[in-house]
């Protein structure tokens, strides 16, 4: 019998670590969800359940208050898996002091954010080394906070909420050397994450500037090549029924609904796998702010347009090293 090869199980391994993270969502849901309406109607074990949706209404705030680390989890081998498989890479252009606070906005989006996630939301990319006495909040969207378990295992790799009170607390009851990862484009930038494609969601997008002039903080660009390569997306008519349908979605949810594809589990196969594409994370230098309680819309503009600007130049710098053309231009939208 044919035992397989170490390369067989670290492919299996990184396979593995993809589908967990990519889906682990999902099941948590569906697994909480359907567990506790078992308690609750077929046995009389529903204060189970009571137990659970007071732990809920008690620890509500805590993704909002710096959320609930756990170290060893952000250094799960399952993680080094996870990363190894695209691979995932980060690149440092300037040092940061840790005597400052930081909003890092990381671009663009793509589909599900596996660089962004990769590098700040795991310890297995030497980012403390590399940032040393740095510590990172990726931020995300507080619906995932919703599910009792899920919110757990979340807030375990550092995550904490985007919202502004989250932000606040995360810059002011924290002392210095906080970074705080923001994906701007959001879920609105999926659909124009295609091969090739450098545009970003960040015209209308100027809460992190103000934000970041509230509180004095440096603004950090950072731009991924490379996430925008790992899926295909099927593009519907423009105009037709299911193109009208993903706009209408779009208003009504703020979320972009993609027919993606990626590879499967041979070659040339499709497949929900993303694409085994090298992801490297840019990070620039800091952009400084002044501290302004209360900007103006112009003042904010303003800010807004230097952001921009020194994102530009951080793509036009290195778009050569990776496979993007001379003349590609980075489109804001």
């Amino acid at each position: 019998m044919l035992l397989p090869s170490k390369k067989d199980l670290k492919t299996a391994m990184e396979v593995f670590a993809i589908f967990q993270w990519a889906l682990s969502a999902f099941l948590i849901v569906i697994t909480v969800l359907l567990i506790n309406l078992y308690l609750v109607v077929f046995t009389p074990y529903w204060p189970v359940t009571v137990l659970i949706l007071t732990w809920l209404a008690f620890d509500w705030k805590t993704p909002e208050r710096g959320g609930r680390r756990f170290p060893c989890v952000r250094k799960w081998c399952l993680w080094k898996h996870y990363c190894n498989y695209f691979p995932i890479k980060l690149l440092k252009t300037h040092d940061i002091s840790p005597s400052h606070n930081y909003i890092l906005a990381c671009h663009p989006h793509g589909l599900m954010s596996h660089a962004c996630f990769g590098n700040f939301a795991t310890d297995n990319k030497n980012f403390t080394k590399m940032f040393p006495g740095i510590t990172p909040y990726m931020l995300t969207l507080g619906a995932f906070f919703w599910v009792p378990f899920l919110r757990e295992y979340i807030m375990s790799t550092g995550a904490c909420s985007v919202s502004q009170s989250s932000m606040d607390f995360l810059l002011t009851q924290k002392g210095t050397g906080n970074m705080l990862i923001v994906v701007v484009g959001g879920l609105a930038e999926c659909r124009y994450s295609l091969p090739g494609s450098s545009t970003l969601v960040l015209k209308n997008r100027c809460g992190f500037v103000r934000m970041a002039l509230r509180h004095g903080v440096a603004l950090i660009p950072a731009y991924v090549f490379g996430e925008t390569d790992l899926y295909n997306q099927h593009i519907f008519t423009p105009g037709g029924l299911v193109n009208r349908f993903q706009k209408w979605f779009q208003r009504v949810v703020h979320i972009y609904p993609c027919a993606f594809y990626g590879r499967g589990f041979t070659k040339n196969s499709w497949g929900l796998l993303p694409h085994a594409q090298t992801l490297t994370t840019v990070v620039g230098e800091p952009l400084a702010l002044p501290k302004i309680e209360n900007p103006s819309k112009d003042l904010v503009a303003k800010y807004h347009a230097l952001y921009i600007d020194a994102l530009r130049k951080l793509f036009d710098q290195h778009k050569t090293k990776f496979g993007i053309s001379e003349t590609q231009e980075l489109v804001v939208v």
